[in-house]
This record gives structure tokens, sequence and C-alpha cells, in this order.
């Protein structure tokens, strides 16, 4: 899932023409080492925060079928998670770096929904909504951007926060096959331990049937000793 929001962010960039200009994409980590190594225009997206949406969390199982509607498997329902990324522009001169971090921060706020076209693999499978949200107001759970780039042992500068929330398949547990035999019904046994009759199976094939085999199938009650039907003889 995380490689897939990844790849949504990729395009969603790539739509906004940032790479037709000459700019490089990158998520590595925006370390010293790393800047030192950098010759062209970059902007690097750095994913350093994943932590689950427990308010979504959801209990249950959805049932999974096959092209002639049997059930194959029960699916555990998704779990959320939120990822937190570092968007930073890289220049040869400041100015630049703000002027393409403008671009970015401009592509990223027009956007609070990735476009269903941009998911790919399990993301396009599941079908959901993947909400994110760009330079929004830090909550005092998650670490603060002196604290990444410290972390990181770079000096501070100009980033973009970048939060999405999508969600992780869940996992799928095979179901048996249908019921086809149906029940073996056998009578209690006599006082010697015999039975009194080798047993009946009720089937489900046909059940519907008259005088059939089966739960619907119609049977002749069998009346007690000196008891008669209405209209016929004693039985």
């Amino acid at each position: 899932m995380i490689h897939e929001v990844d790849e949504a962010l990729r395009l969603l960039l790539v739509d906004a023409g940032l790479q037709e200009s000459g700019v490089d994409l990158v998520f590595d980590a925006p370390t010293k080492d790393w800047s030192a190594r950098r010759n062209a225009p970059t902007v690097s997206v750095f994913l350093y925060g994943i932590r689950e949406d427990a308010t979504r969390r959801r209990t249950g199982t959805s049932e999974e079928y096959d092209d002639e509607g049997v059930v194959t498997g029960r699916r555990t329902p998704p779990r959320w998670f939120e990822l937190t990324y570092l968007l930073t522009a890289w220049t040869n001169r400041p100015q630049d770096e703000h002027r393409l971090l403008s671009e970015v921060l401009r592509c990223l706020i027009r956007t609070d929904v990735l476009p269903a076209r941009m998911l790919t693999g399990s993301l396009a499978a599941l079908g959901m909504t993947v909400e994110m949200e760009a330079a929004s107001a830090g909550s005092g759970d998650r670490p603060s951007t002196v604290d990444v780039w410290s972390a990181l042992g770079g000096e501070l500068k100009a980033a973009i926060d970048l939060r999405v929330w999508a969600p992780l398949g869940g996992e799928v547990v095979a179901a048996g096959p249908p019921v086809t035999e149906g029940l073996l019904v056998r009578t209690v046994p006599e006082a010697d331990g015999t039975a009194t009759e080798p047993g009946r199976r009720l089937r489900y094939d046909g059940a519907s049937e008259p005088r059939g085999q089966g739960f619907a199938a119609e049977r002749e009650r069998q009346l007690p000793p000196g008891r008669r039907r209405r209209g016929g003889p004693a039985r």
C-alpha cells in the first residue's frame, strides 16, 4: 500500500508539469550526504511517519464470491494508516527553491483526494477514497519538522508537510466448500444396543421433489394404532 501511495503522489506531481521543466522527483531522505551529491533541480518526497488511524478501525467480515456466486472466503475490514511526508525543493539558489516549492504547494492544496486514475494495485482494487492534506497545522502527537531535520543530520530549510490517509486491505480467510451431501439421521438404539434402522440421509439436492429425500419432501404421517384417517378405516 505504501509504495502505491508513493506512485500516486509521483503521478500527481508529474501531472502538474514538474518533470517537464527538468525537475527530478525522488523519494530519498534529504540527508547531508544526499544533498551534496545532487546535481539537478530536485523535489524530495520523504516518508517519515506511518501510524494507524484507530478511529477508522472496524470489526466483522465481508464475503468474497466467485463467478457462480459461491462464497470462497471472508475478508476482514481494511485498516487505515496515516502516512506523513516531508516535501523539499533543492536547487542552487534559495529563490529557485522557493519558486519550485510554491509550484508543489499549489498542486497539493488544490487536491483533497488522490484521483482514482492515479491509484494502482490494492488501492485501485479497494476503490476507497484516499484523502490527503498539505501544510496543515501540526498536532502535538506528531514529530515537528525541526525534529525530523535533526534526525536527518541536515540543516533546517523550508518544507511542506503532507499527510495521506490510505487503506491497507484486510486478510482473506478461505471458506469451506458448500454443503451438498446433507445430514445423516439415525434413530436412537434400542435397549439391546441395535439401531432400529440404518439411517436416512437428508439431501439438499432435489429437496422440493415430492416424496424425495430432502428437508422439504412430502412424507406420509404414520398414525398411532387404533386411529384412522378421516373417511378411512381404522389403522
